[in-house]
This record gives structure tokens, C-alpha cells and sequence, in this order.
């Protein structure tokens, strides 16, 4: 076998057959995160993620990040401001500049929706063999692994290379 390539299926095959349990996988994630109260968009949820990710954001780095236009972001601020999920603060060496940053009630919020997700996948895994679990755990670090080096490297490779 050349470099690259190794015994078993073909990605598209692999990723065929991964659809199902994926979409489950994602069922159970989005479930999780709709029982969550109060309730936020998915949009607003992935706003806070960022912003908690990242810390020192501006409405313009936002907008980048969640692939949004400018009036968009500043409208999502807004309601997530007047939710007391976001405050908003002037940079101190560039008062032009307001930066972004997530309220102990918006941190309040996601880690309840990160305590649900965990409860939620702990249930599933926990009617799965010991041996496959720890099988889905590593597969899943690698596809991480996979996924942050295809869009470091800018792959768009579907497999059929």
C-alpha cells in the first residue's frame, strides 16, 4: 500500500455509513441544549461559545467567527445584552473599540447546557459495551485531530482523491 493509505473502507464509504449515528449523535446534543431554560437560539448559543472561547472579542471578530455580517452581530448582541448574557466594554487603548464578553449569567447559561450535553451522551454510552466505548472516544479524538488539520490546511477533500 502507498503512503496514505491503509486497509478498510474508503472515506466515502466510511462517511455513508457514519450518517445515521452521526445525525443520532447530533439529536441528542441539540435535545440537551433545547431543554435548556432560559431558552437561546442556536445562533446565540454559538455566539457565547465563541465569545467564551476566544475572551476579548469585538463585534467585528464575532461576526467573522460565526460567518455572520455586521448588522447581524450587532443585532445578536443586542439581544443577548439585554438577555444579561453579554456585556459589552470599551478597550482601554482603543476607545473606539468595544470588546465583547460573556456575563457570569451567560456562563451560568452554558455550563448548564454543558452539563445537559454530558448527561445526555452519558446516558447513550452507557448502554454501550465498556471496549466500544472507549473504541467511539478514540475514533472521535481522531476525527478532532482530522477536522482541525483539514481546516488548518484549508482541505476540502471529499475522498475521492
Amino acid at each position: 500500500m502507498g503512503f496514505g493509505q491503509s486497509a478498510g473502507p474508503r472515506p466515502d464509504e466510511s462517511a455513508e455509513r457514519m450518517s445515521g449515528p452521526v445525525q443520532e449523535l447530533v439529536a441528542v446534543w441539540s435535545r440537551a441544549f433545547h431543554l435548556a431554560a432560559p431558552h437561546v437560539s442556536t445562533l446565540q448559543l454559538r455566539a457565547l461559545e465563541a465569545l467564551e472561547d476566544r475572551r476579548k472579542l469585538n463585534l467585528t471578530g464575532l461576526a467573522a467567527e460565526l460567518d455572520i455580517g455586521m448588522p447581524t452581530a450587532s443585532r445578536l448582541c443586542d439581544r443577548l445584552e439585554a438577555a444579561g448574557f453579554l456585556e459589552r466594554s470599551v478597550q482601554p487603548r482603543n476607545r473606539r473599540e468595544v470588546l465583547l464578553a460573556v456575563t457570569a449569567q451567560g456562563r451560568r447559561l452554558l455550563d448548564d447546557i454543558a452539563a445537559r450535553r454530558r448527561r445526555a451522551l452519558a446516558a447513550v454510552l452507557t448502554a454501550m459495551d465498556p471496549e466500544e466505548r472507549a473504541a467511539l472516544v478514540r475514533a472521535l479524538q481522531a476525527f478532532l485531530a482530522a477536522s482541525v488539520t483539514a481546516r488548518t490546511y484549508g482541505s476540502r477533500g471529499t475522498g475521492s482523491e
